[in-house]
């Protein structure tokens, strides 16, 4: 428990130490250095991702990293295990990336800025009108280049079986006519849920060949959710 406290000490020592950075990327938005911002952006949130791991003590291994499509935006699909899915995702995977974060993330300063910065959709689940909105953003967001990241359980599954996706979370990739890119996630709920508290871990992050999603029919659109579920779970390991 004392570890765990002293990581939390110092994550937020860290963000704090990124206050100058913040203010240069709000400096290079205003002056329309749109890629410039986008690559500060990345790089910060990169190495905060793979601190943040760091400081839980576990390690990563990823395979099939070289699948990702290259020249376009993605929706990378996975399973939700932990609250470190998102920093292994952000430092693991060499993608820049946003997320679908419930709308009450946007009360912690300083981690607010940044994944304002990262192009984040904030849903607020108990309003349906600013859902739709939001989902609506997101879809204009992964247009304009941007990938993004989906957990379609809808919570943490925390070290048991994947549950079902839900296919409301594949209409974003569906309207926005960018490939899928299943992930699966294995090991992570160990590094914090297991105990309640940090511990050691090994995690393996598995990237599977992309699904395109243009021109599909809606029979097609229907049957990908359990295709990507079906993917996901395949990856797992004896880890979990």
């Amino acid at each position: 428990m004392i570890r765990t406290f002293f990581a939390i000490v110092r994550f937020w020592l860290y963000l704090i130490r990124y206050i100058p950075k913040h203010f240069e990327v709000l400096r290079l938005e205003k002056e329309g250095r749109i890629a410039e911002r986008d690559e500060l952006v990345n790089q910060g949130v990169r190495t905060w991702a793979r601190y943040c791991v760091a400081l839980a003590g576990a390690t990563v291994e990823v395979h099939g990293e070289e699948l990702i499509p290259p020249d376009t935006a993605v929706v990378f699909i996975g399973n939700h295990q932990g609250y470190f899915d998102i920093p292994l995702m952000l430092g693991f995977i060499n993608k820049p990336k946003a997320f679908i974060s419930k709308i009450e993330i946007l009360k912690v300063p300083l981690l607010n800025d940044w994944m304002k910065h990262m192009q984040c959709t904030f849903l607020d689940r108990k309003d349906m009108r600013q859902s739709i909105r939001a989902m609506a953003e997101a879809v204009e967001t992964v247009k304009k280049g941007y990938s993004l990241v989906i957990f379609p359980e809808g919570t943490r599954s925390k070290g048991k079986p994947v549950s079902e996706f839900k296919a409301g979370s594949f209409k974003l990739p569906f309207k926005a006519g960018v490939p899928i890119v299943p992930v699966t996630i294995d090991g992570s709920w160990r590094i914090l849920e297991e105990k309640g508290h940090f511990q050691k871990a090994h995690v393996r992050i598995t990237v599977h060949p992309p699904i395109e999603t243009a021109n599909l029919d809606r029979e097609q659109q229907a049957a990908i959710p359990a295709r990507v579920q079906e993917i996901v779970q395949k990856g797992l390991s004896n880890i979990s």
